[in-house]
Parts: C-alpha cells; sequence; structure tokens
C-alpha cells in the first residue's frame, strides 16, 4: 500500500534508466526539476522489470526500489517527445502492481435519477 499526500506531485521518467545509480546518481535525472521539491521521481530500467523511485522528506533523500518477479512495468499514454509523465498516486500504484496501463479503465459510480 503506496499512501501519498495530495501535495506530492508524481513524475515518471520515460526512457530507460541506468539502476546502478543511487541517490546522487538519481537527484541529478530527476529530468530538470528540483529533487529538494518534495515530490517522487520514479525510474525504470530498460526492460522495464525494475523500478527506483526518489523521494526527499526534508532530512535527506529516500530512493525505494521494486523488482518485478514476473512481466513488466507499464507505463501510461506518454506525448510523443516527452521526457517524463506526470502520473497521480492511483496510477503509481497500479504501475507497482504490474498492472497493464495502455487500456486501464476507471469505473466511476453515476447515480441515476430516480424514476417516477
Amino acid at each position: 500500500m503506496l499512501s501519498l499526500a495530495p501535495t506530492v506531485r508524481v513524475f515518471v521518467a520515460v526512457a530507460p534508466f541506468n539502476m546502478h545509480r543511487s541517490f546522487d546518481g538519481l537527484a541529478g535525472e530527476v529530468l530538470r526539476l528540483n529533487p529538494l521539491d518534495g515530490h517522487l521521481y520514479v525510474f525504470l530500467n530498460t526492460r522495464r522489470t525494475m523500478v527506483k523511485a526518489l523521494f526527499f522528506d526534508r532530512s535527506g533523500f529516500c530512493v525505494f526500489s521494486k523488482r518485478l518477479a514476473q512481466g513488466s512495468f507499464q507505463l501510461p499514454a506518454v506525448a510523443p517527445g516527452a521526457s517524463r509523465v506526470e502520473v497521480d498516486g492511483a496510477v503509481l500504484t497500479m504501475m507497482l502492481e504490474g498492472i497493464d496501463l495502455r487500456a486501464p479503465r476507471r469505473l466511476r459510480y453515476e447515480r441515476k435519477p430516480a424514476s417516477k
């Protein structure tokens, strides 16, 4: 379970990343943004079997990583030429669970007017 504050933005790098890098290597690659801003930066390896996320929590950097036992992480739709894509917490959770994001559907409950 992943819990993010509503003010935290999540940026996913589109290009593959060298997973041998750690705190400083990730911070240097935060896609032309400020790594100290408290947002979450997500990086994938070439085969998209491993993910690392970088976060600054006011006292230092945190790096989280996950490797899928089977399958690969999927990116949501990305604009051509984009270096990153911003996602919300729900999409990030689906990504980390290995759910295919190429055609997800969000089901929303809509109340129908009462019939007379």
